[in-house]
């Protein structure tokens, strides 16, 4: 079955770190939110694409596993991966690498669900959603 994936390089940014001088473990979740948007942007699966389909789309379930620390002015890539599933969710697998050392420095996974502009989840598919996974390859 065909994936999809795309990259994203960042350079940490001095205020990305905490008072021990190592970026502050949230942070890492707006890695994976750069991650995603870069992703959709690459695949046209962004947050107002789905939003203009009558859905929003928000996390119910975020995991992140750190492996070593990252400091300040450290060029990061993260890797992101869009997981197929035939439920009505958006998931995501991420891997994050120092890209001097390529070092494993985070692993983590999202979970996003459809959630219409009444505030009803949606237990299928949207058809936007059907149609873009056709567009992209990926067995519906």
């Amino acid at each position: 079955m065909k994936t999809l994936n795309h990259s994203l390089i960042i350079n940490t940014r001095f205020s990305d770190t905490d008072a021990m001088q190592i970026v502050w473990h949230g942070n890492y979740v707006k890695y994976f939110e750069d991650g995603r948007e870069s992703f959709g942007n690459k695949f046209n699966l962004r947050y107002m694409d789905i939003y203009s389909h009558g859905y929003t789309a928000p996390m119910v379930h975020l995991e992140l596993d750190y492996k070593k620390p990252v400091t300040f002015n450290t060029a990061i890539r993260v890797e992101v991966y869009y997981v197929h599933t035939p439920a009505a969710k958006i998931i995501f697998e991420y891997k994050i690498y120092n890209i001097k050392t390529e070092e494993l420095l985070c692993t983590g996974q999202s979970i996003q669900v459809f959630v219409d502009l009444n505030g009803e989840l949606s237990l299928t598919n949207p058809e936007f959603y059907d149609n873009w996974k056709k567009e992209a390859g990926l067995n519906v």
